[in-house]
């Protein structure tokens, strides 16, 4: 027994030396899909849902927390928009969080912070305590937006790399499906109450997942990181060749984001995800009913419709994304995005013009259910593989910060944007963010490597040579 551990350190070392030599691509067989690789993306995609169910939280309980509570709309406005700020707080410290106290650890505080925020808004002592539960939910948000993809991505096997990461949105889409259906036929303080559960099933699952064997090698835990990834891989797999992959490194400081051999994966990271927002994710996913209201489309099943193509589409996601590529679905999904606030902004030219009124709400549904499809299948959730996959583990905490703040401002500017801009012309601001998806679809041909089928390792020696 005494002996096992020391041959397979021999043979770790013996690999790690060879690689000077002859490259190591981890070999095509990364064992089977475990148990415990399995429990392990099950538990933390419960925060992914705990976060889509915040999201979504607002949409059913507008009229009953308005009614209730005698709020205004002001009131309700600032309750809905403080999530974003508590997502700003939550993504400030989300790389420093995961790498001082692990992906794990991590998703332990964002889970404190989670459930605090829904027995807050469950059990309101006064509209105050209502903002406070809400920024408590977006701290968590940001905080898991960002540790969620990262942790898939460090433990799953590169074949299905993808795959596992591509859940996280079919997940999203399902979390906001159940907050807009139980909504509809229990009441707001009950729907806070059901949304703790997810909160439960992850606090619970932290107990017996692993911490990521990449972040325990990289702070010197040598042994605890080949123990963690013999669990993610199996009894009977032999790891001395991923393990020789998993090399330790220090964490860099804030400003070595900004040396040259970064600069790639920095632009990436932020490019997409800007793109992914300034596209007009947030105005169309928290202003649905509006845009359909508008169109003269009826908004609740124009919701419902959506976030049945959307499911779908997830789930046709999966199987795509390890097939096909990142890089391609993101050139597909980029295309989409323009397309559909394109049809969607020609349809309000016409009603304006009153033209072709007979087809603007049918034409509008298109467009929405255009845009959110190249969400679920690349634009959604790819940005944050990537993003995931590209960033060395030495800056992997302050580009992670850096990219978070970035999504949740830009999220908060088209948020708070949009409005204004909807009253402004109805038609333009969907031409505004079908212009900015058109420049995007030139930043992905240019700028965004392919990733699929290679090493963490790989990929990351590949952009900052």
């Amino acid at each position: 027994m005494g002996k096992e551990p020391l041959l397979q350190k021999v043979r770790i070392q013996k690999y790690i030396e060879s690689d000077k030599k002859t490259h190591v691509n981890g070999g095509d067989d990364e064992g089977p899909i475990t148990f415990v690789l399995l429990l392990t993306t099950l538990t933390v995609l419960w925060g992914t849902f705990s976060y889509g169910t915040a999201a979504g939280f607002t949409s059913p309980a507008q009229a009953g927390m308005m009614e209730g509570l005698n709020l205004s709309l002001a009131e309700f406005s600032f309750f809905g928009s403080v999530l974003t700020i508590g997502g700003l707080v939550g993504a400030a410290l989300s790389g420093r969080l995961a790498d001082l106290f692990g992906r794990r650890g991590a998703l332990w505080v964002s889970n404190s912070f989670c459930m605090a925020g829904w027995l807050t808004i469950a059990f309101p002592q006064a509209i105050w305590s209502l903002d406070i539960g809400r920024f408590l939910l977006g701290v968590a948000s940001g905080v898991t937006s960002y540790v969620v993809p990262v942790y898939i991505v460090e433990i799953a096997p590169k074949r299905i790399r993808g795959a596992f990461s591509a859940v996280s949105m079919l997940v999203m889409s399902a979390s906001m499906a159940f907050s807009f259906l139980v909504g509809s036929v229990v009441s707001w303080q009950t729907l806070a109450l059901f949304s703790t559960v997810p909160c439960v099933l992850e606090f619970a699952g932290l107990f017996f997942i692993p911490e990521s064997p990449r972040w325990l090698s990289r702070n010197g835990r040598v042994k605890e990181s080949e123990v963690a990834l013999q669990r993610l891989r199996g009894n009977g797999t032999d790891i001395t060749r991923e393990a020789a992959e998993i090399k330790e490194s220090k964490e860099d400081g804030f400003l070595e984001l900004f040396k040259p051999r970064y600069s790639r994966a920095v632009i990436v990271g932020i490019g997409l995800l800007v793109l992914q927002q300034l596209g007009g994710l947030s105005g169309y996913t928290f202003y649905m009913s509006s845009i359909f209201d508008k169109a003269g489309f009826p908004s609740n099943v124009g919701v419902t419709v959506a976030t049945v193509v959307q499911a779908t589409m997830s789930a046709f996601g999966l199987i795509i994304v390890d097939k096909f590529g990142r890089r391609p679905l993101l050139m597909v999904a980029t295309g989409m995005m323009c397309l559909g606030s394109f049809i969607t902004g020609m349809s309000f030219l016409f009603q304006s013009y009153a033209l072709l009124d007979n087809y603007t709400s049918i034409s509008t549904l298109i467009g929405v259910l255009v845009f959110l499809t190249s969400c679920t299948i690349g634009i959604g959730g790819i940005p944050w593989v990537i993003v995931s996959e590209m960033t060395p583990m030495n800056i992997k905490g302050s580009s992670g910060t850096l990219c978070n703040i970035t999504s949740w401002s830009s999220n908060w500017f088209v948020s708070y944007t949009f409005n204004f801009l909807f009253q402004w012309s109805s038609s333009g601001v969907f031409f505004i963010y079908s212009l900015i998806s058109g420049v995007g679809i030139l930043f992905v041909m240019k700028m965004v490597p392919e990733t699929r089928g290679r090493s963490l390792e790989e990929i990351q020696a590949d952009i900052t040579r």
